[in-house]
């Protein structure tokens, strides 16, 4: 009905400015006099302006958006350009520019609005800037724009929508953590060890006393011949751990804290030179296997700048059906701002088969922990569970030996 309305609508608006102008013309003529000639003389440019408005065509708008990169991480500034280019010189009275945005985006902070009334007069190139103080985490979309002019009596309005999509992705905001390997555990020394000597070849730290094993490339000629003795270089010792994080995706207010942490804490493994895998069960499940290198920490970012607090299963469901998938020879963290007791009768359960389990709790800035939260906290470490209780803004310290326990 309101597609018929439409067509029916600019026509009635034309019949009604041409009445206007036959009525005061009419007026003039049977009037006459100084008034009434004034009158329509100064009613004429309005409508013909009204008039040329009418068949004037908003296609002949290039509407270009200009934004500087395709990737940022939460809380960063984005400015965009809006740049309109059109051939005539018609007159245009004014143009409502909005560049139509996902909702998320809609209702971010602006310092400068998506929507600009802009007065081009006979201008055939102009721009505005527009400034989203702070992104939000996620993969945002933006359609394209629509335009709207007029004239200065209301009679003759037109409203255009022009398609241009650009498409940015916001990594979550991330906090420089030094990781620290936790101490392993072992029963009655029946496990292997989760940590593997490397040697790096690459920088040698001193030398020693030939032993048998060593390869022939690492003699030192040098100290040899001064020594009189077969030497080899020592090379620095590095230890890596396998990492597997456990991401509760639950609904809950410090989801996003969640998410922050969770790939605070996988770009520290990383850079620590470990090697990490992630499982995380949203609206779908996706494991990521354990590997390294930057290719896997932008794998792991993009899938954290996409993930939703959508999971169907509450995070003690979801370590009963998928803890078995975890290898043996990892270190297992768990995620999630929820502590109950059926979640760590889970963890205690998984810790039984693969080790000792560490749980990150994420709190608020400002959040104490409850009385039972601190009850569940003196089972979790009888049931040889590791609970680390990390404060929103204070990521950091996640890894300080004040909070291991």
């Amino acid at each position: 009905m309101k597609k018929l309305w439409v067509p029916f609508k600019k026509v009635w608006k034309f019949v009604v400015l041409l009445f206007l102008i036959l009525l005061t013309f009419s007026y003039a003529m049977f009037q006459g006099g100084f008034v009434s000639w004034f009158l329509f003389y100064s009613f004429l440019p309005f409508a013909l302006y009204c008039i040329g408005l009418s068949f004037y065509s908003l296609n002949e708008l290039e509407i270009t958006r200009q934004i500087p990169k395709n990737d940022y991480n939460a809380g960063e500034t984005l400015k965009v350009t809006v740049t309109v280019k059109r051939k005539s010189f018609f007159p245009i009275f004014y143009l409502l520019i909005e560049d139509d945005v996902d909702d998320t985006l809609k209702h971010s902070q602006q310092k400068k609005k998506a929507k600009a009334l802009v007065l081009p007069g006979f201008r055939k190139e102009f721009s505005y800037e527009y400034v989203i103080d702070e992104l939000p985490r996620g993969e945002h979309k933006f359609k394209g724009f629509i335009v709207r002019t007029g004239d200065i009596l209301g009679l003759v309005e037109k409203v255009k929508s022009q398609k241009n999509e650009s498409k940015i992705i916001v990594y979550p905001a991330y906090t420089e953590l030094l990781y620290r390997p936790f101490e392993t555990h072992f029963d009655q020394g029946m496990t292997a060890s989760r940590e593997r000597v490397q040697r790096d070849t690459t920088l040698a730290i001193g030398v020693r006393d030939y032993q048998p094993g060593d390869r022939f490339s690492w003699i030192n000629w040098k100290a040899s011949a001064k020594r009189n003795e077969i030497m080899t270089k020592e090379f620095e010792q590095r230890q890596s751990h396998d990492v597997f994080v456990v991401m509760d995706c639950a609904p809950d207010q410090q989801f996003e804290a969640i998410v922050s942490f969770t790939a605070s804490l996988l770009r520290a493994v990383l850079k620590k030179g470990a090697q990490i895998g992630l499982l995380t069960i949203s609206r779908e499940r996706a494991s990521f296997p354990i590997r390294g290198g930057e290719n896997q920490l932008h794998q792991l970012f993009y899938h954290l700048a996409k993930i939703e607090a959508k999971s169907p299963s509450s995070f003690e469901k979801v370590l009963e059906t998928e803890g078995m998938f975890v290898q043996q020879t990892v270190s297992i963290l768990l995620v999630s701002a929820q502590l109950t007791k059926p979640l760590l009768e889970k963890a205690g359960y998984l810790g039984q088969r693969k080790g000792k389990i560490t749980l990150f709790l994420i709190k608020g800035e400002n959040e104490s922990p409850t009385q039972d939260e601190r009850s569940l906290i003196a089972l979790a470490n009888a049931r040889n569970i590791r609970v680390i209780m990390v404060h929103e803004g204070h990521f950091a310290s996640a890894f300080s030996e004040v909070n291991l326990r």
